[in-house]
């Protein structure tokens, strides 16, 4: 039995024994009360009545007509007036008036007032002797009526008796309730704190657990710093704090084939003019002191989302730019940049250093745009002539206006010209998981089907990504209903912003409850970590529903993993840029273990994006990985 039932039936019976003998005591002595005063009310009209006939003449007539004046005034049940020697001279006795007392209550609480006596006395000697009895009914009714009022209050009083133990078993169970689920927070790994209640007893249970989260959340923190050098340590420069080499190209080759991203950008590389003079001059903490000079002045320029700024070698640095097309004026200021350093004396050569700057698109390999770009950067050096030198492009596709762009995706999203594409996710083991289901946009009937790249961010800009992403979830809820097991799709940081988008959102789930528990919704990690508090909240919302919400291209903001542990997400899927040749990279491998370690300990599953090889597959279970997605991984 629970304690609040414990706690209602204890109140229940203490009420219930309370008003019974307190029911009880009352009636009885209410009883008592009257049946005495009926006794003394006999005792004295019958004195009265035999004083009154003591002083009066004893004629039959007068002694008559003295008792039925007495009898008639309809107080009394019986008036008997016997001789000296008992026998019987006036009766006057009444059957009994009708009330509205019940007959059970008549017998369960019985009046018994004893009768009036007392002597007539005709001078010296005694004339008669009366005995009177007092009617009894309005005793009975007065006795009645007291009961019912007493029972009335003691129903009120039980009643407000329950509200005010409702308020104090609510005080009582509310603190117990949140220690419970606090408790069943921690089993499902959220580590949440709770307000201390104001009973002594339960706040020191409220503070032992609220101290045992903070101490779980201090062990999460200290793992998860340790875990972030290990990842700046194996794909970031030592000195510059710029990604490296492996790391940059791993980023480069998704950049040019994941359609998820948008379908052109630009590169810029560029090199420090003779590294070595200025080693020979500077020495090495003053050559240094320039190269993390010239990692901040790229910083400065890798402002758009998802650019990367890199070490390459000892001289040579390179800024990825995706969905940026427009290089000119940003080599330009790169390059004025490193000038002003010369002009400062870090360089004697001018310029102090060389830019160059060329467009790619999907498709293009990471050798060819390297090759080009590196290119151009030689004939800067070349040249010597201190300006940023454009590659030669790749073939460019012609480019659309905004207006267009907008009557594009509004006819898609009104006339369906949208599609969901299947990508299967498995277990480690090679059970499928879920599908993961981008989409696809044909900007016009016939034509080629537009990855998400192409027209996503023109929608960002446009505002119509919540609307693609609703017509993309509602796609997902009609494959579950077909009766595809369980398939997942993205939604866009822009979409977790809106409120009318949650709301939308939670009303689809709404209408489709048999089919939500399948459903995967994945946020990118920028469109999680920068907007935490709206994707806090979308997280809130979505948790009712039962659907499963993770967050995809996870790694690059690992450091903020220790934010995630009270949202209740289900998964993670870790950046492909990460999984690239994870065989062959020690440095990674502990990172990753130690990130699925972490992931483990909140409960969240974790899968790895852009597995392209067996070789990575198989090194995934041993770190610790519960799925896997990418080209390597096929459905079966």
């Amino acid at each position: 039995m629970s304690l609040s039932r414990q706690l209602w039936l204890a109140i229940i019976t203490l009420t219930l024994l309370a008003f019974s003998g307190s029911f009880l005591l009352s009636t009885l002595t209410a009883r008592n009360y009257l049946e005495n005063q009926l006794t003394v009310k006999n005792s004295d009209n019958a004195a009265s009545l035999a004083l009154s006939m003591s002083q009066q003449a004893k004629d039959p007539v007068t002694v008559e007509l003295q008792v039925a004046a007495l009898y008639d005034s309809g107080q009394y049940a019986l008036i008997r007036l016997r001789d000296p020697d008992g026998q019987v001279m006036i009766e006057k006795a009444s059957p009994g008036e009708k009330t509205v007392v019940p007959e059970w209550f008549r017998a369960l609480l019985p009046l018994e007032p004893l009768p009036g006596h007392a002597q007539v006395s005709d001078g010296w000697t005694q004339f008669a002797s009366i005995e009177l009895v007092s009617q009894d009914s309005f005793a009975y009714e007065e006795l009645w009526r007291g009961s019912q009022q007493l029972l009335l209050w003691f129903l009120l009083g039980g009643v407000l008796g329950g509200l005010i133990g409702s308020l104090m078993l609510s005080r009582i169970t509310r603190p117990l309730q949140e220690v419970v689920t606090q408790a069943q927070a921690i089993t499902q790994r959220r580590f949440t704190k709770k307000p201390l209640p104001r009973i002594p007893e339960l706040r020191s249970v409220a503070q032992a657990m609220n101290d045992m989260v903070d101490r779980l959340k201090s062990m999460f923190d200290e793992e998860a710093a340790r875990l972030e050098q290990v990842r700046r340590q194996a794909n970031q420069d030592p000195l510059t704090g710029l990604s490296n080499r492996s790391y940059f190209m791993n980023q480069l080759e998704a950049a040019l084939q994941n359609d998820e991203l948008p379908p052109e950008g630009s590169l810029l590389l560029l090199r420090i003019a003779d590294l070595a003079g200025i080693n020979r001059r500077l020495g090495r903490e003053g050559t240094d002191e320039l190269l993390c000079r010239t990692a901040q002045a790229l910083n400065a320029q890798s402002t758009p989302e998802g650019s990367m700024a890199a070490r390459l070698n000892g001289a040579d640095f390179a800024l990825l730019l995706p969905g940026q097309t427009e290089n000119q004026q940003l080599a330009e200021n790169l390059l004025h940049a490193m000038q002003n350093l010369a002009a400062a004396g870090w360089g004697e050569s001018t310029p102090i250093a060389y830019v160059a700057y060329g467009r790619y698109q999907h498709g293009e390999s990471p050798g060819q745009l390297l090759a080009r770009v590196d290119s151009a950067l030689a004939a800067a050096e070349s040249g010597m002539s201190g300006r940023a030198c454009p590659a030669s492009d790749s073939n460019t596709a012609g480019t659309t206006s905004q207006q267009d762009w907008r009557r594009i995706l509004e006819e898609a999203i009104h006339s369906q010209q949208l599609r969901l594409i299947e990508f299967p996710v498995n277990t480690t083991q090679g059970k499928l998981l879920h599908l993961e289901c981008p989409l696809r946009l044909q900007a016009c009937e016939g034509g080629e089907w537009l990855a998400a790249g192409s027209f996503m961010p023109v929608a960002s800009r446009l505002n119509l990504t919540s609307d693609l992403d609703l017509a993309a979830i509602r796609m997902a809820l009609e494959r579950i209903k077909a009766g595809i097991p369980s398939v997942a799709v993205n939604i866009s940081g822009e979409s977790v912003q809106d409120p009318d988008f949650r709301r939308s959102l939670a009303q689809q789930l709404g209408e489709h409850p048999e089919c939500r528990d399948r459903l995967w919704l994945e946020v990118a990690e920028p469109g999680a970590f920068q907007h935490f508090e709206a994707f806090s909240l979308l997280c809130e919302s979505l948790r009712p529903h039962g659907c499963h919400l993770g967050i995809e291209h996870f790694g690059r903001q690992f450091s903020d993993i220790g934010r995630l542990h009270g949202l209740g997400l289900d998964y993670l899927k870790v950046d492909a840029s990460f999984i690239r040749n994870i065989h062959t990279q020690p440095g990674n491998q502990a990172f990753l273990k130690g990130l699925c370690g972490i992931a483990h300990t909140i409960g969240l599953t974790v899968i790895a994006e852009g597995v392209q090889n067996p070789e990575e597959l198989a090194a995934l279970p041993e770190l610790g990985f519960d799925g896997a997605t990418g080209p390597g991984i096929r459905q079966t």
